[in-house]
């Protein structure tokens, strides 16, 4: 039995180390995944470049699958050589939030990857309750999207979603294009996605939208009353986190309509009085969606993702994988975040389990 593995140790600010480290033993309830890929997550950047993580060192990485190589005796809901993925919160279960099902609001959470030990290592141990199981033979990238695509079935949970209704996605980054997706499979008249990348445009016509609008390019306004018979959207999901899109939003929803906010911004926003009195006029409703889960943890939005990948509903396309590299490349990883804008798509760490000697 081996007693160390490899892992990305983070010490600090661009301090980021492949090392050896102790293997992570297996306690009660508890579960021992080998990984096979994990992704570089946009708040996984900040924690590296930017001096932002909780505490040091760290092994960071939420985003993650692989294959379980042992379980606590206690585990029954999982076994040796099934192929996961991890829903990342840790909630106390213990808050008032938790105890009324808000465990994305929980006060006293851990988290997979930023409070605790996580993905860019060999080996992780994680609760049970945190394993997911999908169709084994899916291929590791379409499992690494399992993440964003369970955060875009939040928001559409969230606002309360009805089918038949006209929708705008703002931002069609891995979570807009999930968004997308799943307002497409729940039944919506017509969704329209609002992008400044051309090729991410591209992306949602091949995966099935209606139509999309470059709003660099295009006078975003008109378009939105063109297709919408002058009345606006009747649902908007922000995934961008940008205060353009937050603003547009405004402008773009119809009467009584619902704005469901996903994107995080990292700078203020602010709103003008005009666009304050859009809200007033018009009544309508919004609702912000955190994170991806609900009862029973990690709830339906992780089930469905399993189940709608499996069947088709929902779907991966290469391009959606910006580029592939070894776990001991995750500094020449990070560095093509320092080019503001160069990544387009997920980054994925991976172990070649296929072609590696066993232990």
């Amino acid at each position: 039995m081996k007693k160390t593995m490899k892992a990305a140790v983070l010490y600090g600010k661009n301090d980021l180390r492949y090392e050896e480290c102790p293997m992570p033993e297996v306690k009660a309830g508890q579960v021992k995944i080998r990984i096979k890929a994990a992704g570089i997550c946009g708040s996984d950047v900040p924690r590296v470049l930017a001096d932002a993580a909780w505490f040091y060192p760290i092994v960071l990485g939420h985003e993650m699958c692989g294959e379980v190589v042992e379980v606590a005796p206690d585990v029954t809901s999982v076994r040796v050589g099934e192929r996961v993925t991890c829903a990342p919160h840790v909630p106390c279960f213990k808050c008032r939030d938790c105890q009324n099902g808000y465990y994305g609001s929980c006060r006293d959470y851990s988290f997979i990857g930023s409070k605790q030990q996580g993905g860019f290592a060999e080996y992780v141990v994680v609760n049970e309750i945190n394993v997911v199981k999908h169709d084994q033979n899916a291929p590791y990238q379409e499992v690494m999207m399992f993440e964003p695509a369970t955060v875009g079935c939040h928001g559409i949970r969230q606002a309360e979603f009805k089918g038949g209704s006209t929708v705008a996605i703002l931002g069609c980054g891995t979570v807009g294009i999930f968004t997308a997706q799943w307002v497409k499979a729940m039944g919506a008249r017509n969704v329209v996605v609002f992008d400044i990348a051309e090729e991410r445009l591209e992306l949602a016509r091949k995966l099935g939208c209606d139509a999309t609008v470059n709003s660099k390019d295009e006078d975003w306004k008109a378009r939105t009353m063109e297709l919408t018979d002058g009345l606006g959207f009747e649902y908007i999901f922000e995934t961008a986190g940008t205060p353009a899109t937050m603003k547009m939003s405004y402008y773009m929803i119809g009467t009584h309509g619902t704005i469901c906010m996903i994107g995080y911004p990292s700078v203020p926003v602010t709103f003008e009085p005009d666009e304050v009195f859009h809200m007033i006029k018009k009544e309508f409703k919004v609702v912000g969606s955190r994170m991806s889960f609900t009862p029973p943890f990690p709830g339906p939005d992780w089930t469905l993702t399993a189940e709608y990948f499996s069947r088709g509903a929902l779907k991966f396309d290469p391009s959606m994988i910006y580029k592939e590299m070894r776990m001991d490349q995750i500094n020449e990883a990070f560095d093509l975040f320092r080019t503001s804008g160069q990544v387009k798509g997920k980054v994925l760490l991976v172990y070649d389990w296929e072609n590696a000697l066993e232990d």
